[in-house]
């Protein structure tokens, strides 16, 4: 169900909604913690990294691809280009 339909069918946008359409914009600001939010909102888990993963993290779907990001520090903010990749891989499987 997209997110016009979900709108028509609740009658407003969910939180869950709100996050996609905010990422969906492209913000310069959004943070590792709405990401992990709206991908774990999506079906998404993340995988435990083991002793080694460091700042590795992966999230995997039942359906859908393996992400497999970097997670920023010292800092919050998402790069750009993740949430370029992100948003590619999330409309070509149909979630967004």
């Amino acid at each position: 169900m997209s997110i016009i339909e979900r709108q028509a069918w609740y009658g407003g946008m969910t939180r869950r909604d709100k996050l996609v359409a905010r990422f969906r914009a492209k913000p310069k600001d959004f943070t590792w913690d709405e990401l992990v939010r709206m991908l774990e909102g999506l079906g998404y888990r993340e995988a435990a990294a083991g002793k080694t993963g460091g700042s590795r993290r992966r999230f995997v779907h039942d359906t859908a691809p393996t992400i497999a990001l970097h997670k920023q520090h010292p800092g919050n903010i998402v790069k750009m280009y993740v949430i370029e990749d992100v948003l590619r891989v999330l409309s070509e499987e149909g979630l967004i």
